[in-house]
């Protein structure tokens, strides 16, 4: 399988190289974004398990995303059980 600079290449298309997720910033690609109220929170971490991309952090009740790889999926504010994530229009 022929190499790039990305991984390796073939007709699956690229296959990235293990560990180098930190290197590609994806937050960009985002057209919404989280944001943690910190009003009714019950601290049920909920959020932080349901990320597909893992970049929910915190405690006692104060919860917030990496912005740099968050991809605004809104995953996190549809399980919160108690509403208190709000996707919003990501402003640039």
């Amino acid at each position: 399988m022929p190499k790039s600079e990305f991984g390796s290449t073939g007709p699956e298309g690229i296959v990235a190289k293990p560990g180098s997720s930190k290197e590609y910033k994806t937050g960009s690609w985002r057209v919404k974004k989280p944001v943690f109220k910190h009003d009714k929170c019950n601290d049920c971490r909920i959020c932080v398990m349901v990320c597909p991309d893992g970049v929910i952090f915190g405690e006692d009740k104060k919860y917030w995303a990496d912005m740099d790889f968050c991809k605004g999926c809104g995953i996190c504010a549809e399980e919160c059980p108690v509403k208190d994530i709000e996707m919003v229009l990501e402003v640039r």
